[in-house]
């Protein structure tokens, strides 16, 4: 079956409620004990008499998108002839800094299709662009097919709760069930173990490659990075020379691309470094990969005897490599504003003394249409767009 996942705009799909619903001959029946030592906790799954079938109908506060008392909930969803047929809805505990899936639902005539597993990944590669340290979400230990469905997709479970819907949900057979997904964990990777290097001609696709997985709906639906790597090498502000790519047994795994650019104060012009795209392969995300181009290349830029590097990027991540917001150097973007984002580092104590005025890079960085980028993308294997909280467009 073919369909998209798009995005539900709350002002369209608040409210909208789900006919949630379904029948089982199974449970998980969980056990409580208390011991000398503490507490017993067992479950296991059992059969049911005869089934029992649970209809939208029972419940007094139906499953229902963006309800009031989830003001950070975003969704995504499946439409057919402009009928939703399937949805998930996700809100972030920032506290905790974990992604709750708060409802998950497939039209019962569409189901074993592929499309619940998509809208899980959905929200897993939401929890990877925020960085989360884990998804987690409720489900009722009579719900089986959803128990085991979670399980499939890597889920494992994180705790209940015996009276979450009534003070007998033991005897009833109907405990909530806590179930959480966690990234893999990822180990840094040491110098000795990446080849840090120039790219050769060969290498090209490989990093575009990459480029365009690393950025993937991170800044908006897609990405136009890959295409912007391509063109840069073909603009003459592109410093080859400082630029470098990291490789792990033959593989690309990492890419920074150093180009010119300029502080302009009326007359004044001070010629300075700006990179971008620095990337790592999403499978090598979490290991360091960025930190060592970033460091090794530092270096082969002070030694060059450069005066400084202007970006736009997390401010979280590069304050570790020294870099300060601009306007602590009385540098602004080209049309006057400073924000977090934008910010400076200085390559030696006082090289950045006198740099002050609007900061511009190479055109190319400007100079990217999207028809151009879409030619582009067939290129490479197809990936799908989706809309994600905090994307600029």
């Amino acid at each position: 079956m073919e369909y998209d996942i798009v995005h539900l705009p709350k002002e369209k799909w608040k409210g909208t409620i789900f006919p949630i619903g379904y029948t089982t001959d199974q449970y998980y029946d969980v056990t409580v004990n208390r011991t000398e030592k503490g507490f017993s906790v067992g479950i296991e799954k059992k059969a049911f008499p005869e089934p029992v079938t649970h209809s939208p109908e029972e419940h007094s506060f139906p499953d229902r998108l963006y309800a009031d008392y989830r003001p950070n909930a975003y969704a995504w969803g499946v439409l057919q002839a402009d009928q939703l047929v399937a949805a998930i809805e996700t809100e972030p505990e920032h506290w905790s800094n974990r992604l709750r899936i708060t409802q998950l639902w497939v039209a019962e005539d569409l189901q074993k299709r592929g499309i619940g597993r998509a809208l899980i990944e959905t929200a897993k590669e939401q929890a990877r662009l925020e960085r989360r340290r884990a998804v987690i979400l409720e489900t009722q230990s009579r719900n089986v097919n959803a128990v085991d469905f979670y399980l499939r997709q890597g889920f494992t479970l994180i705790g209940l709760d015996t009276c979450c819907y009534s003070n007998s949900d033991l005897e009833r057979k109907e405990v909530r069930l806590d179930l959480g997904w966690f990234p893999e964990p990822r180990k840094k990777l040491k110098r000795e173990e990446v080849e840090i290097r120039p790219e050769t001609e060969a290498d090209w696709y490989a990093v575009e490659l990459i480029t365009q997985r690393a950025f993937w709906n991170r800044y908006r639906p897609g990405c136009d990075e890959h295409y912007l790597v391509h063109k840069l090498r073909q603009d003459r502000d592109f410093l080859p020379e400082l630029s470098r790519i990291a490789v792990k047994d033959g593989n690309v795994i990492g890419s920074i691309m150093y180009s010119k650019a300029r502080v302009v104060d009326g007359k004044d012009c001070n010629e300075i470094l700006t990179f971008g795209p620095l990337c790592a392969d999403p499978n090598w995300q979490g290991c360091g990969v960025g930190e060592l181009l970033l460091t090794e290349t530092m270096k082969l830029a002070a030694k060059a005897g450069c005066k400084g590097i202007v970006i736009f990027g997390d401010p979280g991540y590069y304050k570790r490599f020294g870099f300060q917001p601009c306007d602590s150097f009385g540098i602004t973007t080209a049309d006057g504003r400073n924000f977090d984002a934008f910010m400076a580092v200085e390559l030696s104590p006082g090289s950045m003394k006198g740099v002050k005025g609007k900061f511009y890079a190479a055109e190319t960085f400007q100079n990217l249409p999207k028809a151009e980028v879409e030619k582009y993308n067939k290129k490479f294997p197809p990936l799908r767009k989706l809309k994600f909280p905090g994307q600029m467009g």
